[in-house]
């Protein structure tokens, strides 16, 4: 399998994205945008906005055109509708619920079966939850220090108002559909569209 190996602030520089968009320290970002010219072409503008989008949610190439195909075929603005789809997967609903630190930290809990969605375990990290899914912590899971530690420390993030949270019993529950507001770092989707349009 793929992926990603490369350092995360250092790409985080050169693609112009807060750290704290990936869950690290807002600290870190002390440098922001690694732009060395003043102008870029609209090519490399529309590429940025993709290869930022993929890197945030820590999406390879194939699945990513996967997604854009699917949303372009669906109803509404094909730019909102990918980023939903995005912001829908397992991997970044964990992360959204503060139930992991980072979405890399979130992709491998969901690798290693530690939540279910509507009581069966799930361990594919791009598994589509839909709106009333219920995403928790497994019980056996539960018992982890991990876990044990987040429920006494309560270190919850705020969750988006597209998704609700009981910390009491490490489950949240998907009451809506995400929204471009609701992504927690900017994006230009149109640029996107305008890439893969072409």
């Amino acid at each position: 399998m793929a992926k990603n190996t490369q350092p995360v602030l250092k790409r985080c520089r050169t693609l112009g994205v807060s750290p704290g968009a990936m869950g690290y320290s807002k600290e870190s970002n002390k440098h922001p945008g690694g732009q060395r010219r003043a102008k870029k072409s609209e090519y490399a503008m529309q590429l940025t906005e993709k290869q930022k989008v993929k890197f945030v949610y820590g999406i390879l190439e194939k699945q990513f055109r996967g997604y854009y195909e699917k949303a372009a075929r669906a109803e509404g603005n094909t730019g909102e509708v990918l980023l939903s789809l995005i912001e829908r997967r397992l991997d970044n609903v964990v992360y959204r619920l503060g139930f992991a630190s980072t979405r890399r930290e979130a992709r491998q809990l969901v690798n290693h079966g530690h939540y279910t969605v509507n009581g069966k375990r799930v361990n594919i990290p791009s598994y589509m939850v839909r709106v009333g899914d219920v995403i928790a912590v497994c019980e056996k899971s539960c018992s982890n220090n991990r876990f044990k530690k987040m429920k006494e420390d309560n270190a919850f993030v705020t969750a988006p108002k597209w998704l609700d949270r009981d910390t009491n019993t490490l489950q949240g529950k998907v009451i809506g559909l995400p929204a471009k507001e609701d992504i927690d770092f900017e994006i230009a989707e149109h640029l996107i569209v305008e890439l893969y349009s072409k």
